[in-house]
């Protein structure tokens, strides 16, 4: 009876622990793929579409003020003693040089009002149009720089885990081909043909491949977790990549990439910077439209009610109405060369952000220049590592025939095995340079 209960307590578990399972979100994304979810869900490129929204109100906000605007005004007022003034008396009747108290007014004031402006010309505001225009373009090119930013980063992060993922299984390769490696020689030690260090030298070496292994995969949760900040998933969601290092550094080799020309005119950071010489021009102009005169135009009409009860509801409650129009213009005269100054400033800002265009061009180049010359250099590391790879494994192989037949020892097989794996590593790193390159480079390069 306890074993038949203890059965369907385990399998209860089992299934719960599946449900639970189930419930978690899991994805699976080759890297163009994982590229387009971050675009959308990553959590700088929402805040970047944020900008971009923020920026059209703020553009429709100061298309407003040259609009129409009407306000409506209630008003009530209870005086709760009325403020007295003194006449002379003579006024009422009274002795010459006496002075009487009188209060004006009713305890109870009501006003009720509406107005309609219209600004009919102001520059600031034609300069302030001109101004949300180009603050709507800065932040449309900061959200493709920022979707630029995420596809390295993207690209990046997963490839590490590509990395990973791969080391793994070659240690996992490595440790199978030692272990049966030690084997064998503990069985030749046994036998007396070989002495006791070759067996030591052996497994020391398969310790610390053990250890390496360990690490590697420590560090796969690490660049997966990474991954998964960058492409907006919580930690806690499972996900899978369908793309391996090899296909990607294979699909990642483009010599015509490197043929292309490069026209700084249109990458983004050029852009950018245009935008900020074209504000500081706007700043220019708002200056000197301060000098401008400003004209406006208000209709006003309104009601007032007053009495020492409040009565203002009732239908023989009178309203005194009232209505006026006026037209203001106000001309700037002189400011004691204050607004010369101010444009004087504003000219200087301009200057300078044109030489800091120049900076940007000249920093552009010799960042293209950078990126092709690291992609071109990827690319020769690419073969040579896989060359290197070639002979470390053919190294290695004769070292382990040559210690069956007694022909070395396992100081000379180890010194092997170090060699290859290390070429292991440096092939894997060739491939993932030349991803890491590529994208590199084509983030300068990319036309918007």
């Amino acid at each position: 009876m306890k074993k038949t209960l203890l059965i369907v307590l385990l399998a209860f578990t089992t299934s719960i622990n599946a449900q639970q399972k189930s419930t978690i979100p899991s994805y699976s994304y080759s890297l163009n793929e994982a590229i387009e979810y971050a675009l959308t869900h990553n959590y700088s490129a929402i805040n970047a579409s944020r900008d971009i929204d923020a920026a059209k109100k703020k553009k429709w906000e100061t298309t407003t003020i040259g609009l129409p605007q009407i306000n409506a005004a209630v008003g009530y007022q209870n005086n709760i003693k009325l403020q007295r003034s003194l006449i002379p008396a003579e006024f009422f009747g009274g002795q010459p040089g006496e002075f009487a108290e009188v209060a004006f007014g009713t305890k109870q004031n009501m006003a009720a009002s509406t107005s309609l402006s219209q600004l009919i010309f102001n520059g600031s505001y034609l300069v302030g149009l001109q101004s949300a225009k180009v603050y709507l373009q800065i932040s449309e090119n900061a959200k493709i720089k920022t979707n630029q930013e995420i596809r390295e980063m993207v690209i990046n992060a997963y490839g590490n885990v590509l990395l990973a993922d791969e080391s793994i299984i070659i240690l996992e390769k490595n440790k199978t081909n030692l272990e049966k490696t030690l084997n064998e020689t503990t069985q030749i030690f046994k036998n007396g043909l070989i002495e006791e260090e070759n067996v030591e030298q052996l497994q020391i070496t398969l310790s610390t491949i053990k250890s390496a292994q360990e690490n590697v995969k420590r560090q796969k949760t690490i660049a997966t977790n990474m991954l998964k900040l960058v492409l907006g998933i919580e930690m806690e969601n499972d996900l899978i990549l369908t793309d391996r290092l090899t296909t990607l550094a294979q699909n990642n080799i483009k010599l015509s990439l490197t043929q292309e020309p490069f026209l700084v005119e249109n990458t983004i950071d050029y852009k950018i910077q245009e935008n900020v010489v074209q504000s500081k021009k706007l700043l220019v102009l708002l200056e000197k439209s301060n000098a401008l005169p400003s004209l406006a135009a208000s209709y006003n009409l309104g009601y007032n009610a007053f009495g020492n009860q409040f009565q203002f509801f009732n239908a023989n409650q009178r309203w005194l109405n009232y209505s006026n129009i006026g037209v203001s213009l106000n001309i700037p005269i002189f400011s004691s060369l204050g607004r010369s100054a101010k444009t004087q400033q504003a000219k200087i800002a301009l200057e300078q952000s044109k030489t800091q265009m120049l900076q940007v061009e000249q920093s552009l180049k010799l960042q293209f220049e950078k990126a092709k010359s690291d992609y071109e250099y990827s690319l020769e590391q690419l073969n040579t590592t896989k060359s290197s790879l070639t002979l470390a494994e053919r190294i290695e192989n004769k070292q382990q025939i040559k210690l069956k037949e007694g022909l070395s020892s396992s100081f000379d097989l180890s010194e092997a095995q170090r060699q290859l794996y290390t070429a292991q590593q440096n092939y894997l790193q060739a491939m993932l340079d030349v991803i890491n390159k590529k994208a590199a480079l084509e983030k300068i390069t990319t036309k918007n």
